[in-house]
């Protein structure tokens, strides 16, 4: 009788013990723990710029490129904390590179223009700058919500507007490419620009290391004011917090 008490507390006992050692494996219908995790809260974004739709007139040259900084917040799906939707506010800049060409960024008339100088005297560089405060709005999908590690895939719009409009012309010499003064003109007005944009992007990656780009289905200048260009990018994205 003792015998046949003993052996099925003994058996309980091991068994409960190997429970400890070997924890029951997590059930796919348990949910993540999120309190931890990374939200992607801040992007980085550092990439060459363009524009779609640009006449053979405007010869653009050297890295023109965008900087954006933005900070979003994030919210799970309560079905499926894989998805997420994220917004917030952000600062959106391109800077675009031409040789040897005016913009009549401050002129009176009724187009803005990129004139070719390289047949007179003229700036060696010139950089027309356009700085827009942005609301991005993204659906994002994470393989590993827990951790922010893994894929990682976003897709959006962003809508802007626009604070400030220059140019940054350097570097002043003759058609022969002689230095004749070497200073920094700045010249800045909205007057040709629309003032509100709004773009397409997406992000792909793995953990705070992405690929973006985007396009501006609006286009840049007013329309009659100059020819109808839009903005691409594509870049890297860092991400984190």
């Amino acid at each position: 009788m003792k015998k046949i008490i003993l052996f099925p507390l003994a058996a309980i006992m091991a068994l409960t013990v190997s429970a400890q050692e070997n924890p029951a494996p997590k059930k796919k219908n348990d949910k993540p723990n999120l309190a931890n995790r990374a939200n992607d809260h801040l992007l980085f974004q550092l990439g060459y710029t363009g524009w779609a739709g640009i006449p053979d007139t405007i010869s653009t040259k050297g890295l023109s490129k965008s900087v954006n900084l933005y900070l979003m917040y994030d919210f799970p799906f309560k079905s499926n904390p894989k998805l997420s939707m994220a917004f917030g506010p952000g600062i959106g800049s391109d800077h675009i590179l031409f040789s040897k060409t005016y913009v009549g960024i401050k002129d009176l008339t009724g187009t803005l223009a990129f004139t070719d100088q390289s047949d007179t005297n003229h700036f060696k560089k010139t950089k027309l700058a356009t700085v827009y405060l942005e609301a991005p709005v993204e659906f994002r999908f994470s393989s590993n919500p827990e951790t922010g590690k893994g894929f990682k895939f976003a897709l959006g719009v962003k809508v802007g507007t626009l604070l400030n409009a220059h140019t940054r012309n350097s570097k002043f010499e003759n058609k022969s490419g002689n230095n004749i003064n070497n200073y920094v003109m700045k010249e800045s007005s909205k007057r040709f620009f629309n003032k509100q944009r709004l773009s397409g992007m997406v992000r792909v990656g793995y953990g705070n290391l992405s690929l973006y780009g985007s396009y501006q289905f609006t286009p840049l200048l007013r329309d009659g004011f100059g020819p109808q260009v839009r903005p691409f990018s594509i870049g890297i994205t860092l991400s984190g917090l």
